[in-house]
């Protein structure tokens, strides 16, 4: 078995606020769909990075998914021609501000 994917930023962060989002938030997304075998680790790292950067969504959770992703064995290069594949299908300015995140994390503790 792969390692297990634990969350609790829900619970830390709305915890006392809204109780049930961050049961969803920890215990089923990261908890139940996160540790579904059915797709590699790696694999759905990039697949969530891709479906951010199509919403146009460049906050914090992009950046810990870019993490999450370089954490996961997604190489800089890898994570360079992702961006650049789906630049044609989510759109160029999406790309931009998604690429001056990516940066940023593979930048830090060393280049993958």
């Amino acid at each position: 078995m792969a390692e297990k994917i634990v969350q609790t930023a829900g619970r830390d962060a709305l915890g006392e606020f809204a109780p049930e989002f961050a049961h969803f938030n920890d215990d089923v997304l990261f908890g139940e769909n996160w540790n579904n075998e059915d797709i590699d680790l790696k694999t759905r790292s990039i697949i969530t990075v891709v479906a951010l950067m199509a919403q146009g969504i460049t906050d914090s959770s992009l950046k810990y998914h870019i993490m999450n992703a370089k954490n996961h064995g997604v190489t800089r290069k890898e994570m360079a021609a992702v961006i650049t594949h789906v630049a044609f299908y989510a759109g160029w300015p999406k790309a931009w501000a998604v690429f001056n995140i990516a940066k940023e994390v593979y930048e830090e503790g060393g280049e993958s």
